[in-house]
């Protein structure tokens, strides 16, 4: 064994993509499962999710303006062009697509009948930014990640005004009513319920063009009705580079995508074992037979690993 970076003990490889700083990492990874490179030639691609009932992984390019679709029988195709700069994605419990839009500044619903339903364009009365991450809760509830990211350029949806400060949100599907959860962010990205979902863990990515910018995960207490929060205490800082979208295993792992690739974070804070992959890693999901195939979307390209535990809250 040796001292790795800031000191942390290396106790062993797993394999030639992964470093262990923590034996509970290796107890998640195989010896014998590499990084896979799916497909690349993308400009930026964000919010993957798992259709298991098509066998196919959709995730967005989001400066090509198009949502694209793989499976290991026909590769990479086009699923929808234009997508109105589509970032996350997820699944509700009826295994309907969610999605965040940039251009259009709202989250949609794709119906099983191939329709779409725009599901919430503005809160309290005023346009929403950009919706960036999205997650289902069990109870049915949406919670989505606003910050002002997709707006302030050209690039991912087309430079525009905002109207209010960046805000977490949950949204009632049943009724349309939408609530504020935090709005103490000055860039919430991605987010994630622990398995119990009791807690609820949020990316604050920060302010572009800050010095000093705020750039961490925070933690908050879910109500046990799930209609508040309280907390939002500093539980991991990523480096290097900052936290962007992020899964939680069946453990309560948190798998988060980073600048030299995938962070894991036990529950209680501890950085355990990474995941080194040659892009920046934007967002990941779980998915494939057992949901225990890491998904990576990681600037340019798609990866994907096999691990040895599997996604919490699979739909």
């Amino acid at each position: 064994m040796e001292r790795g970076a800031a000191g942390l003990l290396l106790v062993n490889q797993p394999s030639e993509c992964t470093v262990s700083f923590d034996r509970r990492f290796d107890e998640l990874v195989l010896f014998n499962a590499e990084l896979e490179l799916l497909a690349e030639g993308f400009r930026w691609v964000e919010g993957p999710v798992w259709f298991g009932d098509h066998n196919c992984l959709l995730f967005s390019d989001i400066p090509n303006n198009r949502t694209m679709r793989w499976s290991p029988e026909h590769g990479v195709s086009v699923f929808r062009e234009p997508s109105d700069y589509a970032n996350g994605q997820t699944r509700d419990r009826q295994g309907r697509l969610i999605t965040c839009h940039h251009a259009s500044r709202c989250l949609t619903r794709l119906e099983a009948d191939g329709t779409q339903t725009t599901m919430a364009t503005s809160a309290h009365g005023k346009r929403l930014n950009a919706p960036n991450d999205v997650v289902v809760k069990r109870d049915g509830s949406i919670w989505f990640s606003d910050p002002l990211y997709g707006l302030l350029n050209d690039y991912e949806g087309g430079r525009q005004p905002s109207e209010q400060p960046p805000a977490l949100y949950r949204l009632d599907p049943n009724t349309g009513a939408i609530e504020a959860m935090a709005s103490d962010f000055d860039g919430p990205n991605g987010l994630a319920f622990s398995p119990d979902e009791r807690k609820l863990y949020v990316a604050e990515s920060g302010a572009p063009g800050v010095a000093e910018p705020r750039q961490y995960i925070r933690v908050f207490d879910v109500a046990a009705d799930g209609l508040s929060l309280s907390g939002g205490e500093i539980f991991q800082k990523i480096t290097p580079g900052w936290a962007d979208g992020f899964r939680v295993d069946e453990h309560g792992n948190i798998w988060c995508g980073a600048a030299d690739g995938v962070h894991c974070i036990a529950p209680d804070g501890t950085l355990i074992g990474k995941v080194l992959v040659p892009k920046r890693v934007s967002n990941l999901c779980f998915g494939d037979r057992f949901h225990s195939r890491l998904f990576l979307c990681a600037s340019t390209a798609l990866y994907a690993l096999f691990t040895n535990t599997r996604g919490a809250q699979a739909p």
